[in-house]
């Protein structure tokens, strides 16, 4: 386990942060990181790097959502019907929007169960904050509600909603264009 950890450590670290970025160690250079950087697992130096998404326009932070997500971040899952797909869990999300804009929100905006109760959709909005404005988007998840497996189907359609409008910021949308191919 912490071999796997400090595998997506160094991967997280050499392709979601700047330059100057490396893991954690022991050194006292670990007690200088900022909280953000500590949720993230990653270490930063502190010359150059900006700590706060607020501090930078909306289009330097939607260029960095834009980046592709490495290989070694990605989850792969197969449906009972054989079809195959590459997703990026949510908690990678997470810690990718931390990273590229600290300042964010997300939030569901509505839960809705269908008339025969069979499956359940869920409305996620997420908001970027900028030095020159803030954007949402908004998407739509949704789970069979007898669907067996890892969480109860308001957290899988909420995990769905919150990767759907992720991506319509540009983070993680090459995975769509490469099921097309």
């Amino acid at each position: 386990m912490a071999a796997a950890r400090r595998s997506f450590t160094n991967v997280f670290a050499q392709n979601y942060c700047l330059q100057s970025a490396k893991p954690f160690s022991s050194s006292s250079n670990q007690n200088k990181t900022s909280k953000l950087q500590q949720e993230a697992n990653i270490g930063i130096e502190d010359e150059g790097v900006p700590t706060s998404g607020i501090s930078r326009p909306l289009s330097n932070i939607l260029k960095d959502l834009n980046k592709k997500v490495p290989e070694t971040l990605l989850r792969h899952r197969t449906h009972p019907d054989g079809f195959s797909f590459k997703y990026i869990p949510w908690h990678i999300l997470n810690r990718i929007m931390n990273l590229h804009a600290p300042e964010w929100s997300g939030e569901v905006r509505s839960i809705n169960y269908s008339a025969d109760g069979k499956s359940v959709s869920v409305v996620y909005r997420v908001t970027l904050y900028g030095t020159d404005a803030e954007i949402f988007r908004e998407s739509t998840g949704s789970a069979s509600t007898s669907e067996t497996g890892y969480g109860d189907p308001v957290q899988k359609a909420e995990a769905m909603a919150f990767r759907r409008a992720c991506a319509r910021f540009g983070l993680g949308l090459h995975l769509y264009h490469e099921e097309m191919d």
